[in-house]
């Protein structure tokens, strides 16, 4: 009878249109470390491709639950946190694979401190460089001046990829990437916020569970590999317009509708900025640099939806 006891580990996610990559993930997620084999959910988001069926075949095991369209990033792992039972759940994107002690290395960690309440893993590149693991919460000065000089001014505020740690150290928000959840954390504060589609939802849910008084913590030990970005790069502008309603979200909710209105305003002016500069530079250039052409494309897209009014109707396909 021990199979039908509840695990202490659930993973879950969230595909659309991966197959390739899920199929990967997963194989990364059973390959892991563990001292049980954990419970797997993946929420499919209305995939066209054949990403439920090679599930299916290849691990009849893990918990599929088709949503039928896209609900986004939030929506769908609160599908899945009432469908599990882990008392942790291990958040995977589809373009990250685990090193083999991840999972183990932040199960020990938030099972030793029981205040954590979300706890991430060092990101690596393919070739094992560091990517960027966790971040300073969003702010206008982060928003609206250069980021890269204020992670060189004030590092200790505005953390950089260079910094490593030697053990786990609290941190103000993660990359969402991989992430480990405390379940009496999730069920204290609901969940993921539901109004955001796709992008900052982590941030959002470090930011309450620091403000319950839960610990949001880096642990460099945990490793995992990350494609950065491979699961967005179909649709970049529609991507894009996605980050940029979060963030406008974000600001609301936790600065007010005025401070939103101002970040608003100054990335519109800095949007028409890069689109007359990557005009001018994809003239001279005969429109033969694809590079440049593809960024005036996607600049000129997410100003032509600020001048709209930021409709809801851009962005990401909901079906």
């Amino acid at each position: 009878m021990t199979e039908h006891l509840p695990k202490s580990l659930s993973v879950i996610i969230v595909n659309r249109n991966t197959a390739d990559l899920l199929v990967r993930c997963i194989g990364h997620v059973y390959g892991s470390d563990l001292p049980e084999t954990p419970e797997v959910c993946v929420v499919d988001n209305g995939s066209s491709d054949d990403s439920v069926k090679r599930v299916r075949e290849v691990y009849p095991e893990a918990i599929v639950i088709e949503a039928g369209r896209n609900l986004g990033f939030a929506a769908a792992n609160n599908l899945a946190f009432a469908e599990t039972a882990g008392r942790f759940v291990l958040l995977v994107n589809t373009d990250a694979m685990l090193d083999e002690a991840c999972a183990g290395k932040l199960l020990s960690l938030m099972t030793t401190d029981v205040r954590i309440g979300m706890a991430g893993p060092q990101l690596l590149n393919e070739d094992g460089t560091p990517q960027t693991s966790y971040e300073a919460v969003p702010t206008l000065a982060t928003e609206t001046l250069n980021r890269s000089l204020l992670k060189r001014l004030f590092p200790g505020k505005y953390p950089g990829k260079t910094r490593l740690f030697a053990g786990p150290q609290p941190v103000e928000a993660l990359i969402g990437a991989v992430m480990m959840i405390r379940r009496d954390a999730l069920d204290e504060l609901h969940g993921f916020d539901e109004d955001y589609f796709f992008f900052l939802e982590e941030t959002d849910l470090a930011v309450r569970m620091r403000k319950g008084g839960w610990k949001v913590v880096h642990e460099p030990g945990a490793k995992a590999f990350h494609l950065q970005g491979a699961t967005a790069k179909t649709y970049q502008a529609g991507a894009r317009i996605e980050f940029y309603r979060s963030r406008y979200l974000f600001f609301q909710k936790h600065y007010g509708v005025a401070t939103a209105g101002v970040l608003r305003g100054v990335m519109t002016a800095n949007l028409a900025l890069n689109v007359l500069g990557l005009g001018i530079a994809t003239a001279c250039t005969l429109g033969r640099a694809n590079r440049l052409t593809g960024r005036l494309k996607v600049r000129s897209q997410l100003w032509k939806w600020h001048l709209n009014g930021c409709p809801e109707g851009w962005g990401l396909p909901r079906t």
